[in-house]
């Protein structure tokens, strides 16, 4: 590791938490200091349309631990993530959200499983999760049930994003190739020795959750359409479905027309036929979206856009602080055309 390093960086994706930010600094940082071990805690504002940010950045000026990364736009949960995993130092990574549902508290306990395991990741997982929603418990329940049974990925069930990983998986994260990863079935699907923690999960310390339905369902279909070919299997059993019944309905048809009698039942003909059309409109649905995940990997677009960090911005400050106190003591002469100031601009510009 080298003298620069922290052993551990703890990565939080944010995204319009100015009402909870006070609170989650308030209790994180006791617990990070208590470790008694260095760090870092990365704060990636997600393009958040309050003063996360500011916010951020005013608490970085007490707190030296403390670094802030802005992405260009809201490019949602993952993706956040994925730009910590990018940005992150330290020999180890835990992932967090800010809105105090999972206990700081239970890093600690991450990093006793690493040492007495000897693991790579270390899953918090849900022993209770009373604080959700019904409707957030049972949809949990069937994401999990249908993962297990549609991928061949063997994660924890309910364990969510709050995790420790080494080194090594963290590098290993970061040579997929996938743009719309979903990081819950791609640390698992690595197949690193592994652990898990039990935690009771918290009700939101402040303000309103950012998954909606309609996010959730996104996560769903990325889930599913990444790690599994099965939903297109789906799609040709119920064409070879749908084509079998056909043919016995027109053998029907025909054998009725044959022997003289009226074909009747026209209500369940239109049935039918509605039925059929809601099969093809499946099975072009469900195509659509691997042909739209291999479209959007063609294009090579990266997920984020990083719009800064306040470590870099520090570090640039600093070196050009230092360029210009060394050109001070120099003639006028000497610097005229060239010296250090223009080449550490000419650097910047490259």
């Amino acid at each position: 590791m080298r003298s620069d390093q922290p052993l551990l960086s703890v990565v939080v994706p944010m995204y319009d938490e100015e009402e909870v930010l006070p609170m989650f600094f308030a209790r994180m940082r006791p617990v990070l200091d208590d470790l008694g071990i260095s760090y870092e805690v990365l704060v990636v504002d997600d393009g958040s349309r309050d003063n996360t940010a500011t916010l951020s950045l005013e608490a970085a000026e007490d707190w030296a631990q403390l670094r802030v990364v802005r992405l260009l736009r809201n490019s949602g949960h993952q993706a956040a993530q994925s730009a910590g995993f990018r940005r992150a130092r330290g020999e180890y990574l835990v992932t967090i959200d800010a809105d105090l549902q999972d206990p700081p508290e239970a890093i600690a306990e991450f990093l006793d499983a690493v040492r007495e395991q000897d693991v790579d990741v270390v899953y918090g997982v849900r022993s209770d999760r009373s604080s959700d929603s019904r409707f957030k418990r049972h949809s949990a329940d069937l994401f999990y049930r249908v993962a297990r049974r549609l991928t061949s990925t063997r994660g924890p069930d309910h364990a969510g994003d709050f995790r420790l990983m080494s080194r090594a998986t963290v590098d290993a994260v970061n040579t997929l190739p996938e743009h719309n990863r979903v990081l819950r079935l791609a640390v698992p699907a690595l197949g690193f020795r592994s652990a898990q923690v039990p935690y009771v999960r918290e009700h939101r310390a402040a303000g309103r959750t950012k998954y909606s339905l309609g996010r959730m369902l996104t996560l769903s279909i990325d889930s599913f359409t990444g790690f599994s070919t099965a939903p297109l299997r789906l799609a040709t059993a119920l064409g070879v479905g749908g084509a079998v019944v056909a043919a016995l309905f027109a053998l029907y048809v025909v054998v009725n027309r044959l022997v003289g009698q009226p074909v009747a039942g026209w209500a369940s003909t239109v049935v039918i036929v509605v039925t059929m059309g809601a099969v093809q409109l499946l099975c072009l649905g469900l195509l659509g979206e691997y042909v739209a995940r291999m479209y959007l990997q063609m294009q090579g677009r990266p997920a984020y856009f990083v719009a800064y960090d306040s470590r870099e911005a520090s570090e640039e400050v600093s070196e050009e602080a230092a360029v210009e106190r060394s050109v001070e003591g120099e003639r006028a002469g000497a610097t005229r055309g060239g010296g250090p100031v223009r080449e550490y601009r000419e650097r910047r510009l490259r």
